[in-house]
């Protein structure tokens, strides 16, 4: 995904023809950085046809008119299909299948279609916006909680568990509490489900009510019924730490509100008096590329924040916005990165650390450098189709291998769950600094715990990089 340009005003709409790249910064590095090129047309030529002729089949019409010589085989297995199945074959199920098997034919992860549900989920991601209980939810092993890898689905060691009520939340007005776990959703056990199912059953209709059964401590489970609303998600989480010298900002995804959110958090920061800030980027999917641009120029105050390249040889650079509270060289940053932060997240990272404007600290971050544009389709689905590709300013890929840090943390065996080693540690660099020291050696001064936070209808063809994928935590 990535942003738009380095001003606040949106993109202007995107045509069906290959983007043209004017020389302006983009917003988003994962899902929202996407111009339609050809391959777009051509493949929107292939649906149309693919989706006409099955209309077509199902009409009773006798052949399929397959717009190359090359789909003349799949006009024969569909024929053959209609013709010899045992059973009434799901119309709807061969057109799902036949998009699905276009796009593993581009041999690109990032490219593919999304059923009406999944589009509709990663539209709300995006947007910031949805209508549900307003509750941030997430997957926790209760027998071994740094194994999150073991948790597939739902079950009695990998619990549904409430993070945080959201403030104003009709779930925070009904009595849902951080540590809740939920074990059912309207009267379904939510055994078995992964957590996006879970979410799906939770969020509905605003207006509409779900009951919850919930076990809270050591007493019985009982059920509590929320009514749905309209709801508006908090991208940021900050507070003051280390004894009021450090301002802590995460950021957890790149929508609408992002940039907005994280400007005004950073002003708040600034005006309570700290001296340094850590800018945390763990496990955030991405979003708009234009949004990606106005968080970076956050930090950077002029020049080059990162390059978007598409199809024939069209460039676009994008450049810092002019508009950032935190540029100052006199203010010490360091950032947050880990095998979650991806697209969006990679370019700011990317540009902080190239710009030599922050020390970036962590763990290697996702590698994904693709922008990509969503269409929504007639069935309600979308698709999500690679456009271009971005580039840092010193015009370096972070794909595979990810922006690598300027220090490695690695989490010792038999750290508990709730300390934060990392933000532990970018505390020591910037006490160092702040005492006039390199941050080389550790301080003795040991940050909060770290917050906990809220991850959160993209227009068609906004350009995005995000990636939706691996995320043990949402908003319900």
């Amino acid at each position: 995904m990535t942003d738009a340009d380095p001003e606040s005003a949106p993109p202007p709409p995107l045509s069906t023809q290959p983007p043209l790249m004017p020389a302006a910064p983009v917003r988003r590095s994962s899902a929202l950085a996407w111009a339609v090129s050809l391959s777009l047309a051509a493949l929107v030529g292939a649906l149309l046809f693919v989706g006409g002729y099955l209309a077509a089949g199902a009409s009773g019409a006798a052949s399929c008119a397959a717009p190359t010589e090359e789909f003349a085989a799949f006009c024969d297995a569909y024929d053959r299909i209609q013709e010899q199945f045992v059973d009434d074959p799901d119309e709807g199920q061969l057109v799902e299948g036949a998009i699905e098997g276009m796009f593993e034919g581009l041999g690109d992860p990032f490219s593919g279609y999304m059923s009406p549900e999944d589009y509709q989920r990663a539209q709300e991601d995006l947007s910031g916006q949805f209508s549900g209980i307003g509750a941030e939810m997430g997957v926790k092993n209760v027998r071994d909680p740094e194994d999150l890898d073991a948790c597939g689905a739902l079950s009695d060691i990998c619990v549904l568990v409430v993070v945080a009520p959201l403030q104003g939340s009709p779930a925070e007005a009904a009595g849902l509490q951080a540590g809740d776990i939920v074990t059912g959703v309207d009267g379904e056990s939510v055994s078995g489900m992964s957590l996006d199912d879970a979410i799906q059953r939770v969020r509905g209709e605003a207006g509409t009510d779900v009951t919850l059964t919930i076990r809270r401590g050591d007493g019985d489970p009982f059920d509590l019924t929320i009514t749905r609303d309209q709801i508006q998600m908090r991208e940021v989480t900050s507070e003051v730490i280390a004894d009021g010298r450090v301002g802590y900002v995460a950021l957890h995804g790149f929508s609408r509100a992002a940039a907005d959110q994280l400007h005004e958090a950073i002003g708040d920061l600034l005006d309570a008096g700290v001296e340094s800030l850590v800018f945390d980027l763990r496990n955030n999917p991405g979003g708009f590329i234009e949004v990606a641009n106005q968080v970076a120029s956050e930090f950077i105050g002029d020049g080059l924040i990162f390059i978007q390249e598409s199809s024939g040889d069209e460039v676009k650079q994008w450049t810092a916005t002019d508009e950032g509270l935190a540029t100052s060289p006199e203010l010490p940053v360091v950032v947050l990165v880990n095998g979650g932060s991806a697209s969006a997240s990679e370019i700011v990272a990317a540009a902080l650390k190239e710009r030599e404007r922050a020390t970036i600290l962590g763990q290697p971050t996702y590698g994904k450098n693709t922008v990509q544009v969503w269409t929504e389709l007639e069935n309600g689905g979308g698709v999500r189709i690679t456009v271009s590709r971005w580039f840092t300013p010193e015009h370096n890929s972070v794909a595979p291998d990810g922006v690598q840090p300027d220090e490695l943390v690695e989490i010792p065996d038999g750290t508990p769950p709730e300390q934060d080693v990392f933000l532990e540690r970018a505390v020591e660099l910037l006490t160092e600094r702040m005492l006039g020291g390199d941050g080389d050696s550790p301080a003795t001064v040991i940050a909060d715990e770290e917050p906990g936070g809220p991850t959160s209808l993209v227009p068609l063809g906004t350009p995005i990089s995000y990636d939706p994928g691996g995320q043990l935590r949402a908003a319900a």
